[in-house]
């Protein structure tokens, strides 16, 4: 790929960093709620999903969600499904005095894990990679799946700059409400509340 080809998309790339979504929200409330290693930990999840999600478009499986409207369909309502389940899980554990101390407990592993699925089980994901990736795809220079893992990689690269910083600098604030009365449940229901948005942005929302 020749170069002006990646600094178009590194533009790209850079604008959609910078916009608040989803994927930062969630990265933010992570990293509020538990630490830097955990917002990094769900950063990781999100990005290892966008490679998914690209290696998926270079197959041609992206695709089925244009020519299957009830594909996507059902893989929006299991991907809120699946959020209303990590919300329920959340609060669960906020209604526990020890909520603070159970919160860290969370596996990084497991974190990683939800950052993967949540990222994967979004369908409008797939249809952004599937409408912006082939613009800039050029089938003569080479392997598509190269190209698009490629794309993906600058994706990741300038997420994990700007995400990044987020998670440096929510994460500190953490400390600062340390040993506060309230803030043995506030984290809990505060991503409690950001899975539970997600899960009603994947519901409500349309295709477009």
């Amino acid at each position: 790929m020749d170069i002006t080809t990646l600094l178009l998309f590194s533009a790209a790339c850079l604008a959609l960093a910078v916009t608040p979504g989803p994927d930062m929200l969630l990265i933010a409330s992570r990293s509020l709620s538990q630490g830097r290693r955990a917002g990094f930990a769900s950063l990781a999840g999100i990005q290892l999903g966008t490679y998914c999600h690209a290696l998926a478009a270079a197959l041609g499986l992206s695709q089925l969600f244009v020519a299957v409207p009830l594909a996507y369909d059902a893989v929006r309502l299991l991907g809120a499904a699946y959020l209303l389940y990590l919300a329920w899980k959340t609060l669960r554990a906020g209604s526990n005095l020890q909520a603070t101390a159970s919160l860290q407990t969370v596996a990084v592993g497991r974190i990683l894990q939800q950052g993967l699925w949540t990222n994967i089980l979004n369908p409008k994901m797939a249809l952004f990679v599937l409408a912006l990736f082939p613009q800039f795809i050029n089938p003569q220079a080479g392997s598509v799946v190269v190209q698009m893992l490629l794309l993906a990689t600058v994706l990741n690269v300038i997420g994990l700059a700007i995400n990044g910083g987020v998670i440096l600098l929510i994460g500190g604030m953490k400390s600062r409400f340390a040993g506060r009365r309230f803030s043995a449940r506030w984290p809990n229901y505060l991503l409690s509340g950001v899975f539970a948005g997600l899960a009603c942005k994947l519901i409500f929302d349309s295709r477009k």
